[in-house]
């Protein structure tokens, strides 16, 4: 019988590093052998792509008004059960390992800090808990200096005081899922090799056999 693939996720603050170590990631598992999906929340799919106009101002109601936030809880969870069902689970049937930039804790701390925190986990009942979680802890300080340093728009919930809050919010879900979620905190402060090197450490831990076949065979 084919293993089934394991289901790995980044979360963190806008500037966390996230997408940069997901990359990172799915590139080192495959110099290792293994058969990586790359892939990312909101998703590339319709309505993940309704989901980044929205976050970057492009989508709008008439009169100029950006989507509530629980209108954009309804899309996210949306958007992330078409996103299992399109490319996570068959991906993990396949015995593939799925590297996610993002997903449910980002509802959670996002959506959750202004709405019933109840509801928002409600609305994502049926997404499946990652096999592991590596969230990325940087201060909202040093994330907004890596994200004037990255440059591009400001999207909707990069001002200071969201990061903030959201912060505050990301600590209490992180401690709520941990469990649930298998969710791993890791500093996200130290530089892109030394992050890279924590985050492939903690996915060793996950995917041991393989790892260590692919070295015997590369001596």
């Amino acid at each position: 019988m084919k293993r089934r693939g394991r289901f790995v996720v980044l979360e963190g603050l806008d500037g966390a590093g996230t997408t940069t170590q997901s990359a990172r990631l799915a590139a080192a598992l495959r110099r290792a052998g293994r058969r990586v999906v790359l892939t990312r929340e909101p998703s590339d799919g319709p309505v993940g792509a309704m989901l980044r106009q929205a976050l970057n101002g492009r989508l709008r109601r008439p009169g100029g008004r950006m989507l509530s936030d629980a209108a954009l809880a309804l899309l996210f969870a949306a958007d992330r059960l078409d996103h299992l069902a399109s490319t996570v689970e068959p991906s993990l049937a396949s015995g593939a390992v799925v590297v996610s930039d993002r997903y449910v804790l980002s509802s959670f701390a996002y959506q959750g800090r202004v709405l019933d925190p109840t509801w928002v986990e409600a609305l994502n009942a049926n997404a499946r808990p990652p096999d592991l979680t590596l969230f990325l802890e940087v201060r909202p300080r040093v994330a907004a200096t890596r994200r004037r340093l990255r440059g591009g728009p400001k999207e909707r919930f990069e001002d200071a005081r969201t990061q903030a809050a959201v912060a505050r919010a990301y600590d209490a879900v992180v401690a709520r899922h941990a469990r649930k979620h298998h969710v791993r905190r890791l500093n996200g402060e130290l530089g892109v090799e030394a992050v890279a090197k924590q985050v492939q450490a903690a996915v060793a831990g996950l995917l041991p056999g393989r790892t260590a076949r692919t070295k015997r065979r590369v001596r």
